[in-house]
């Protein structure tokens, strides 16, 4: 099932439209397709953030999510004074991921660095790696060693 890929013209003459259509909330049944990379340069979406993805993170999603819960929705000087003080082991590394979503939006897209907040910061679970541990009796027990990957994005409050 392929999708038609649009010109650069037609991308251009339903500019307004199709930048409306996908800023809008919908049901995750109803879905538009994704654009494309090109698509989305053309139509100048993703210029207002700044956006990155830690993959493979060796700490429990459970764990990375209670220090996220912690910044959601400050602004990133505060976010990053929350989380050099957090005594937990995700807290170093979810503090690398926003001052690199912080960098992409400074020098990728010009934003601002006074005005931006951590609009979206999520936490998805990865691969499990699966070890076995000596149990009583000869027998064995699974250990499961959890990873997850980190989603930081930031915007310019308006």
């Amino acid at each position: 099932m392929s999708r038609k890929v649009m010109s650069k013209q037609e991308l251009l003459d339903n500019r307004e439209e199709l930048i409306q259509q996908y800023k809008a909330v919908q049901k995750k049944s109803a879905k538009k397709p994704v654009l494309t990379k090109k698509e989305r340069k053309i139509l100048g979406l993703g210029k207002d953030e700044g956006k990155v993805e830690v993959k493979h993170i060796r700490i429990s999603p459970f764990k990375v999510s209670q220090v996220c819960d912690t910044v959601r929705g400050k602004d990133v000087r505060e976010a990053k004074a929350i989380l050099t003080y957090t005594n937990r082991g995700a807290a170093p590394i979810v503090l690398k991921a926003l001052e690199s979503a912080e960098a992409n939006a400074v020098n990728n897209n010009s934003l601002n660095p006074d005005a931006l907040y951590v609009s979206e910061i999520y936490v998805s679970p990865g691969p499990v790696l699966k070890r076995w541990r000596a149990g009583g009796k000869g027998s064995a027990s699974r250990i499961n060693k959890r990873t997850c990957h980190l989603n930081v994005v930031v915007r310019e409050r308006a």
